[in-house]
């Protein structure tokens, strides 16, 4: 390492440690500028193909009401998709590259997304759980070190937290309904509060990034931290619900001051990441279709941007 960039790095380092934003046009470490594009990409994707599980249900909403607030959500999270390419086109990346690694594999997309939406229910705890999960994952982000990216999470966070409280008044509902009703919000509980608590990912100590992320104020608790503050969160608004988590291990520890809860299957987590999940093939397959089949309308966009272009230097030439 030269004496300039050994300089360059101190430097940019003491800005992250004095809560100073990095900004596009700042010097930064390319390992940095690597980790940011993986990350927030892998977020943006993440909101994309999660519109997939819960637009399944958007024609087979229950009542018109639930039909237009399952649409606005859905658009949500669409437009956090595209802050998020936008934040990581800062970074020097084009969205092409970025979508063609998710449509090839290269690129990795929240694994929960796999997991297939059979009831109405699932509309409740996507909403209540996963979205929960996500708020927890996101929020400290607003405080990330690179500008673009935490300025993009404070809208996003306001709508998760929006979506979340959304998705448990759907299981309240169902809970205080018929037998019938009361059952379907259990068993989407019971299908969806395991991979939720996955969501946050493996302990830290397996994660050769963790400590650099933490470092670079990219990241600002472990996935440990996040995790245990999930389950407390949950264990209690659970009880509101008059419903049960699918944990028999979980009770609350005194000496702690938090929940105690069961061991993790990470085989099931591994197995659903490394493509194996129950509707791993069939969302990327969606999104590639909706990919090439959306391509003459951002062909007649881009055409219709040239001719405007070309239509407003004639005005000025004359």
């Amino acid at each position: 390492m030269s004496a300039t960039t050994h300089s360059l790095e101190a430097e940019f380092q003491a800005k992250i440690d004095a809560d100073i934003r990095i900004e596009p046009k700042d010097w930064m470490p390319d390992a940095y500028r690597k980790t940011l594009v993986r990350q927030i990409s892998q977020h943006a994707h993440s909101e994309i193909v999660g519109m997939l599980p819960e637009g399944n249900w958007i024609s087979r909403a229950p009542s018109l009401k639930r039909k237009a607030i399952l649409l606005a959500k859905v658009q949500d999270e669409a437009g956090h998709g595209l802050y998020l390419y936008s934040a990581a086109e800062t970074l020097g990346t084009s969205r092409d590259e970025m979508i063609a690694d998710l449509h090839s594999g290269k690129a990795k997309y929240s694994s929960i997304f796999n997991y297939p939406t059979i009831s109405w229910a699932d509309m409740g705890a996507i909403g209540w759980l996963v979205d929960g999960a996500a708020i927890l994952n996101q929020v400290p982000i607003c405080r990330c070190s690179y500008g673009p990216y935490a300025r993009a999470m404070v809208r996003i966070c306001k709508e998760e937290s929006f979506h979340q409280r959304q998705g448990f008044e759907i299981l309240l509902t169902l809970a205080k309904g018929s037998p019938e009703q009361r059952d379907m919000a259990q068993d989407a509980i019971n299908r969806w509060y395991w991979p939720a608590v996955m969501m946050f990912g493996p302990s830290d100590d397996a994660s050769p990034n963790s400590a650099q992320s933490m470092k670079w104020k990219i990241k600002r608790f472990s996935n440990d931290e996040l995790r245990q503050r999930f389950v407390d969160m949950i264990a209690e608004q659970v009880k509101v619900l008059g419903l049960t988590i699918p944990d028999p291990d979980l009770r609350w520890n005194e000496e702690r001051g938090h929940y105690d809860f069961g061991a993790i299957d990470w085989e099931e987590f591994w197995n659903v990441v490394n493509g194996n999940g129950p509707c791993n093939r069939q969302r990327l397959r969606t999104r590639v279709e909706a990919h090439e089949e959306g391509a003459w309308v951002r062909e007649a966009a881009l055409a219709y941007a040239e001719k405007k272009r070309q239509r407003t230097a004639q005005t000025k030439a004359a």
